[in-house]
């Protein structure tokens, strides 16, 4: 009988399937279709017995019963939840700001209040970590960049890179037509970190050893890039050229040696794998060309500072020793004879 009633309500587990992309395990059920799912369908169906076919309602009395209420509580207050899912092609951050903006026009009555939670709770806590992840990786860089150079401009220069290759990242976005996803693309800006400072250090070391050589400015620029310019690339070449096909939703079955495009285990890692594409070009072009510049600017700004300074002593000397001859000059002329 029991398993008679589940057929017309819940369904019987006939088996389970667990596709390819998923996690867990789908159960199969067996049911009424939506439009005989009722009381007279349980009574008029048919189980089998010692003397055959009978109708469940010949020997099953149904009896109501009070159904057992309760009230939902978080902090005390009374809550009521209300859950759904968009449509396949719609941003969910969209919708919500749909919804909020509806709420806030609404009398929903004294005392009452409404707050986004799912996934929008979710993202905002997983802002807050990234958030904190990022400033940690940024202080812990500079501490260890500042304890390698002993000098301020050069840890500016390699921290003003890895800020400047979200700009890489938010244009790879627009041009693939991705959203902006916090969790995903966080993650690929922090990942970018670790390769532009490296690329960084490389030539902004190789420099100041050739400064160190004796080389003047502009021909230790010359020759840090000659020399350091092929490994910056390839470094950023290997990184790119492995996330490249998820970039594109390219997916590869060694096991069933079958390529798809656009799988559904692919959808997950495109922001990921686009944030660091992008964003690691577009660092390695600031690397190449940028970093140069201001190594050359900030050598010829000292260079004014250090003519300035010169001229600054040498006038103070002259002023100094016109003084002391002023001074000997009065002192003579007041001298009692």
């Amino acid at each position: 009988v029991g398993a008679a009633v589940q057929l017309v309500t819940n369904g019987v587990k006939i088996t389970d399937y667990r596709p390819a992309e998923a996690d867990k395990e789908v159960d199969i059920l067996l049911r009424f279709p939506e439009d005989r799912r009722n009381l007279d369908e349980i009574d008029d169906l048919r189980i089998n017995t010692s003397v055959g076919h009978v109708p469940i309602g010949n020997f099953v009395e149904r009896v109501p019963a009070p159904r057992v209420g309760y009230i939902n509580r978080i902090g005390g207050n009374r809550v009521m939840t209300v859950s759904s899912n968009v449509a396949e092609g719609v941003q969910s951050a969209k919708v919500q700001e749909e919804i909020t903006a509806a709420l806030a026009k609404t009398d929903l009555g004294q005392g009452v209040t409404f707050r986004l939670k799912g996934e929008d709770e979710e993202r905002a806590k997983a802002s807050a970590f990234l958030l904190k992840a990022f400033g940690t990786a940024i202080f812990l860089i500079f501490a260890i960049l500042l304890a390698q150079f002993n000098r301020l401009t050069s840890v500016g220069l390699v921290l003003t890179a890895v800020v400047l290759s979200t700009i890489g990242v938010l244009l790879g976005l627009m041009i693939m037509g991705q959203p902006f996803g916090v969790v995903m693309t966080g993650i690929g800006i922090i990942a970018n970190a670790g390769v532009i400072v490296n690329n960084n250090i490389v030539l902004i070391d190789t420099y100041d050893r050739l400064r160190r050589e004796g080389m003047q400015a502009y021909d230790a620029i010359l020759e840090t890039c000659r020399e350091r310019a092929r490994p910056v690339v390839l470094t950023a070449v290997t990184a790119i050229l492995g996330v490249l096909p998820i970039a594109f939703g390219v997916n590869l079955d060694f096991l069933v040696r079958e390529v798809t495009v656009g799988a559904p285990a692919t959808q997950w890692w495109i922001s990921l794998s686009t944030a660091i594409v992008f964003g690691l070009g577009f660092a390695t072009i600031l690397t190449l060309i940028v970093t140069p510049a201001a190594l050359m600017a900030i050598a010829h700004l000292a260079e004014k500072r250090g003519r300035w300074i010169y001229a600054a002593w040498t006038k103070s000397l002259a002023l100094f020793g016109h003084a002391t001859a002023l001074a000997q000059n009065l002192a003579r002329r007041l001298r009692p004879q």
